[in-house]
């Protein structure tokens, strides 16, 4: 049977969610954001479950218009501050991913924070990609190692990478079937499953449903197998 070790989430739908409730746009990721720390806990006390990758502000958001960027920012900011307690509660190391200099110094900072405040837990490691795309963190780890005399390997590139850990279970929730440039040499061999729920109302049954049937699927790793 298999094991979910590694559950990586693109995490889709907090905009039409609130713009079906008619509501603005940022009730949606005020929601979102109730509904992380939900599968994060629950997540927490699932032996099997190691880590647990979500996708929270990817390179391209920043297109996204102005007032809603400089929300999902302090939305971050304040979601940080105030889980702290939740993470260290809950035995969740913080580990986030991605290159984060482009943001304020503040939410640098609080970043760093929680990461060095939840160091020695030692149960499920939760990441959040935070100004992250998987080309430009291959990209990145390509500069790190150019310069090396040996040859560029698949294990001296995957160590340079942010995330150094294949995906087994890869979601995404919101109704749309594509990667949208997440995790994408980790995910190599992971099983997808695309939702259509909106990520507001995906709940921990909805994942606890789509484990168990990846804990039955024959998986091959290219062979017969």
């Amino acid at each position: 049977m298999n094991k979910a070790k590694h559950i990586a989430i693109i995490m889709d739908g907090n905009g039409r969610w609130a713009e079906i409730q008619g509501k603005k746009r940022v009730k949606g990721h005020e929601a979102g954001a109730k509904v992380v720390k939900q599968i994060t806990t629950y997540c927490s006390a699932n032996k099997d479950i190691e880590r647990l990758t979500l996708y929270a502000f990817s390179t391209e958001n920043w297109k996204r218009p102005r007032l809603e960027v400089e929300f999902l920012m302090k939305l971050l900011e304040n979601y940080l501050k105030n889980e702290l307690a939740t993470y260290v509660a809950n035995n969740v190391h913080f580990e986030p991913i991605g290159d984060i200099k482009a943001f304020s110094k503040s939410l640098q900072q609080t970043i760093q924070d929680v990461k060095e405040k939840t160091a020695h837990c030692d149960g499920l490691i939760q990441s959040l990609a935070l100004n992250y795309g998987a080309q430009d963190e291959i990209l990145r780890a390509l500069n790190k190692i150019k310069n090396s005399e040996n040859d560029i390997t698949e294990a001296t590139l995957l160590d340079a990478l942010d995330c150094k850990h294949e995906v087994d279970l890869l979601i995404r929730t919101g109704g749309d079937h594509r990667l949208s440039n997440f995790l994408l040499w980790q995910s190599a061999y992971a099983e997808l499953f695309f939702v259509d729920t909106l990520w507001p109302d995906f709940t921990t049954n909805d994942l606890e449903n789509i484990i168990i049937k990846f804990t039955k699927i024959e998986r091959r790793f290219g062979g017969l197998k």
